[in-house]
């Protein structure tokens, strides 16, 4: 029979753990924007914070809020909600977001 080996156990440091706040449950399937270039992320207001991590380059993400700052709040496939610079995302072609003018149909009687 075969000898099993096993990797050194590594305990991690409390910093390397998500807030249970950030994650969403179930992790999106559909995307709205991606990120062109690798940037950091936060969990709390990236003004106040220390950068929790990167995001590389071509991770899609879905834009959930964006209030005219430098910064906006994504949630990326695995479910991480996070706050990370708007410059840094382009929207996924073919996305479209929905119009606030009622369309031709909807408005002929």
């Amino acid at each position: 029979m075969a000898r099993i080996l096993r990797p050194k156990v590594v305990i991690l440091p409390d910093e390397a753990a998500v807030p249970p706040d950030r994650l969403v449950t179930p992790a999106p399937t559909r995307f709205t924007h991606r990120l062109v270039r690798t940037q950091a992320f936060y969990f709390d207001r990236a003004e106040d914070a220390a950068p929790a991590g990167r995001l590389p380059s071509g991770t899609e993400v879905v834009l959930l809020s964006h209030e005219g700052g430098r910064f906006c709040r994504v949630v990326d496939g695995r479910g991480l909600h996070v706050e990370t610079a708007c410059a840094g995302l382009e929207p996924i072609a073919g996305d479209r977001a929905p119009s606030r003018r009622p369309s031709r149909r909807a408005s002929r009687r």
